[in-house]
């Protein structure tokens, strides 16, 4: 394969995977040639299999909620990074958090740090597949399934000043109903208790309002 047929099949996607390129072509022969190219500054390995153009080849930069999808499938963008993203905090958070239901994992990458927290099955609901830019779309957990995941994952968080930490702000964007179904399918008493303190939080009005 020459480098002009690779940037005709992928110069439009964010990110490839050898296999994809491999299609009707010798795997081994596929991985020799991808090697030199990530050598020669061409193509840029994320991870494991996983690849992107270097930044004059491509057309469409590989958003980090999209790469931290294709990371682990079985994924979505979570905690802080998906409060953050619904404008619910106010910090930007440099790397990326997801729920798996596999195990928990730090990936380092040229494109910057991806976390995965473990969850059971049970709990590996309330995300939604959402279009982030360029046609990209990736999972990325509602604002309140985003906030319940932080506060079962942190010990303490269901108390006040934990949350009062948070900054919560544009509270219009969190639905109450919501969030109380969403509280009621842990069956927990910390988590109940969290949802007590958000809900009183949320009375007196004291976030941040954009």
């Amino acid at each position: 394969m020459k480098f002009i047929n690779l940037l005709e099949k992928v110069s439009e996607l964010p990110a490839f995977t050898v296999k994809f390129l491999a299609a009707g072509e010798d795997l081994k022969q596929v991985r020799l040639q991808i090697s030199r190219w990530v050598q020669d500054g061409k193509v840029i390995r994320i991870h494991k299999g996983l690849y992107t153009l270097a930044e004059p080849y491509r057309k469409i930069n590989p958003d980090p909620f999209y790469i931290a999808n294709a990371l682990k499938k079985a994924s979505y963008v979570s905690l802080q990074s998906a409060l953050s993203w619904h404008g619910i905090i106010p910090e930007f958070v440099p790397s990326v958090t997801s729920i798996t239901t596999g195990r928990p994992q730090t990936i380092e990458t040229p494109l910057g740090r991806f976390e995965y927290r473990h969850v059971s099955k049970k709990y590996f609901w309330g995300y939604e597949y959402v279009e982030l830019k360029d046609s990209l779309y990736a999972f990325i957990a509602c604002p309140e399934k985003a906030l319940l995941d932080l506060i079962y994952l942190t010990p303490g968080s269901e108390q006040t000043a934990y949350i009062e930490e948070l900054r919560l702000q544009n509270y219009d964007k969190i639905d109450r109903s919501r969030l109380s179904q969403f509280t009621q399918k842990y069956e927990s008493a910390k988590m109940t208790q969290a949802r007590n303190n958000i809900d009183e939080m949320l009375d007196r009005g004291e976030g941040i309002e954009l």
